[in-house]
């Protein structure tokens, strides 16, 4: 059943799904600019009702409003234009890169002062430039400190060791593990969270079709327990990024994020 297309139950609709399709900055396998439209159709395969959450979209007001045009800009464009095009509400991103976070991080705390990104990510994407460039996939984690966003940092285990240096120093929380520490959650209890995730969180066994899969990652039971953990908080907008489907023959990985955004928007969109 294709539910992402849909709008839900009727009522004005507190979610909004906006598709960024770009990876203009991927510098490995790119093929994310393709990651919305995949996860609409694979949608397709999976039902409305989650058994785990006992709760189903059709009884969600929530809204698809397609995707934003972002062909042919440079990436910081790009960012000004999701920035502009991020809705009211609780908006969810499919990416697209991990740069299309900085936009509607930045339009979020426009809305929301004092809003703390939590990040469940295989990468650290805190280098300060990658290859000349500032923005990027590379770099948007750092950018958003630059803003002065707080940073939680969860299922990491790649990056350089000056940007493991710039966790160690700046990131609220940065661990390999997805599990938020009971510490931490009450730490965020209050404060409005952005949460973005990038697919190379998991494990590439999980969701093999991304640009930089990497190793040792998070099983989807895994990721699925640390983000109903943040159920009762404060969420004011969420992404799904880095679905690259042409690098997964099997399907599997838009079938794995198209699940994940259901369970999402049925924990924070009512």
């Amino acid at each position: 059943m294709r539910f992402l297309s849909a709008h839900g139950a009727a009522g004005s609709p507190r979610a909004s799904l906006v598709g960024a399709p770009y990876d203009a900055t991927a510098t490995f396998r790119r093929g994310s600019r393709f990651g919305p439209d995949a996860i609409r159709r694979a949608s397709e395969s999976i039902e409305t009702y989650s058994p785990r959450l006992d709760r189903d979209l059709d009884a969600l007001a929530f809204a698809d409003l397609g995707n934003l045009d972002l062909e042919g800009l440079d990436p910081a464009a790009m960012v000004s234009a999701i920035q502009r095009g991020t809705p009211t509400g609780l908006p969810f991103l499919l990416g697209g890169e991990h740069t299309v976070t900085l936009g509607a991080v930045r339009a979020i705390a426009s809305r929301h002062p004092g809003v703390t990104v939590v990040q469940w990510d295989a990468h650290t994407d805190l280098r300060d430039e990658y290859e000349g460039a500032r923005v990027s996939h590379a770099t948007v984690m750092r950018r958003l400190l630059d803003d002065g966003r707080a940073l939680v940092q969860l299922g990491i285990r790649a990056g350089t060791r000056d940007e493991f240096d710039v966790a160690r120093r700046h990131s609220l929380h940065c661990a390999p593990e997805v599990a938020l520490p009971p510490a931490l959650l009450d730490t965020l209890r209050g404060r409005p969270l952005y949460l973005t995730v990038d697919i190379d969180v998991l494990d590439p066994g999980d969701a093999p079709g991304t640009g930089n899969p990497e190793p040792d990652g998070a099983s989807y039971a895994e990721l699925l327990a640390s983000l109903r953990s943040l159920a009762g908080h404060r969420v004011v907008g969420m992404d799904l990024v880095e679905v690259a489907p042409a690098l997964d023959p099997s399907g599997r990985t838009p079938i794995v994020a198209a699940a994940l955004v259901r369970e999402m928007l049925l924990l924070y969109g009512t």
